[in-house]
């Protein structure tokens, strides 16, 4: 999926990130010289450079591309009009200012998603030009404050507003930028009769992305609506896999398989029938011990293997918040720990991708990594 890179450019990666701490990595200036550049692992920037920029924003989209992802992650949620938009979730109280909008006061409300009661404003109750009106916000201030100096700057955007960018915007490599949706609740939206998995795959065909060797991937939780697009698409396919639990659409129809009965070596079979690959809660590749350091890895990854799945594990952030007590440098959960180090850990796995929040990072852990490969 990369081009060659001069082993002088990994080199100088490689000597950055060992040098220099990882605040200095992390901050999003133009990471293009600390691309690593010599191996199929891809990074993918998960909902933008969130870590920097308020997230699924088309500013955390162009961050993200800056600092060498392979791939942008846009969530799509439906509109009431039907449009599909760049949202983590459907409830849009807590990535908006519409609190802020005594005109939508009245549309406060309680639904009950997956299974799951839920309170807050839903994007199926707006029309796209009323979203519009709306201006994102950082969705965790306490752990990003730096993040809010944006509030209030950008819209909600469309997911062709997101196809555009990555159209006109290479990556580090001179490559396309690659793009990996997510139809987010499929069972919930086909029953308001919102269905997004047709228009996906149009709107994918529309910017040119239909063929299995373009950059884009299409990735669930469900397992019904990718076999369903499995029927209609040949781009390539993920299945997620959460830490627990079990997808919606088998919980609906009665089916008590869990992620965990579809992660067994027979299961994976099953999903290779369908997916090309596998989006698994990193857990699921290295669980962690009582006392949050990582543990012994699972099978997981070489399962996944064998069944000829590629394997994108999700979610790397920096925060001491989400990281393994060994790799935190300090108690405060905001503060950036070692996420080069949890990467590098991970990556020992096998795995083929992953996602972050903060992309410039594990762009320079791969390089790291793959110039430690090649010694």
């Amino acid at each position: 999926m990369r081009t060659l890179r001069a082993a002088a450019t990994a080199a100088l990666a490689a000597a950055t990130v060992l040098v220099l701490p990882l605040g200095a990595i992390a901050h999003p200036t133009e990471a293009r010289d600390v691309h690593h550049g010599e191996d199929d692992v891809v990074v993918i920037g998960h909902r933008g450079a969130s870590g920097y920029r308020p997230e699924h924003t088309l500013a955390a989209y162009r961050l993200a591309i800056r600092q060498c992802a392979d791939y942008i992650e846009p969530d799509l949620v439906s509109t009431k009009d039907g449009v599909l938009v760049a949202r983590h979730e459907n409830e849009i109280g807590s990535t908006t200012d519409v609190a802020d909008h005594p005109e939508f006061a009245d549309r406060r409300t309680t639904k009950v998603i997956d299974g799951r009661s839920v309170e807050g404003w839903f994007t199926e109750d707006f029309t796209l030009a009323e979203l519009h009106t709306l201006r994102a916000k950082e969705r965790i201030p306490d752990l990003r404050p730096a993040n809010t100096a944006y509030d209030g700057r950008y819209q909600v955007p469309t997911f062709e507003d997101v196809l555009r960018l990555a159209r006109r915007s290479p990556t580090c490599d001179g490559e396309p930028v690659g793009v990996y949706p997510e139809t987010k609740h499929p069972t919930y939206f086909d029953g308001l009769g919102l269905s997004m998995e047709e228009k996906v795959v149009k709107i994918l065909e529309r910017y040119g992305y239909s063929d299995e060797e373009d950059p884009a991937f299409i990735q669930s939780f469900e397992t019904g609506n990718l076999r369903e697009l499995d029927e209609v698409t040949d781009l390539r396919l993920v299945q997620l896999a959460d830490c627990t639990g079990a997808p919606y659409d088998l919980v609906a129809a009665g089916d008590p398989r869990t992620y965990a009965d579809l992660l067994t070596p027979s299961g994976l079979e099953e999903i290779a029938t369908y997916a090309d690959g596998l989006g698994p809660c990193k857990d699921l590749v290295i669980p962690r011990e009582a006392d949050a350091t990582l543990g012994v890895p699972t099978t997981l990854v070489d399962d996944a293997h064998d069944a000829g799945l590629v394997v994108h594990g999700w979610t790397f952030r920096a925060e001491n918040s989400f990281l393994p007590a060994e790799f935190r440098s300090s108690a405060d959960p905001a503060q950036h720990g070692d996420l080069v180090g949890e990467i590098r850990a991970f990556l020992d796995t096998g795995m083929d991708g992953l996602f972050s929040d903060h992309p410039d990072v594990a762009v320079a852990a791969v390089a790291v990594a793959t110039v430690e490969e090649h010694r």
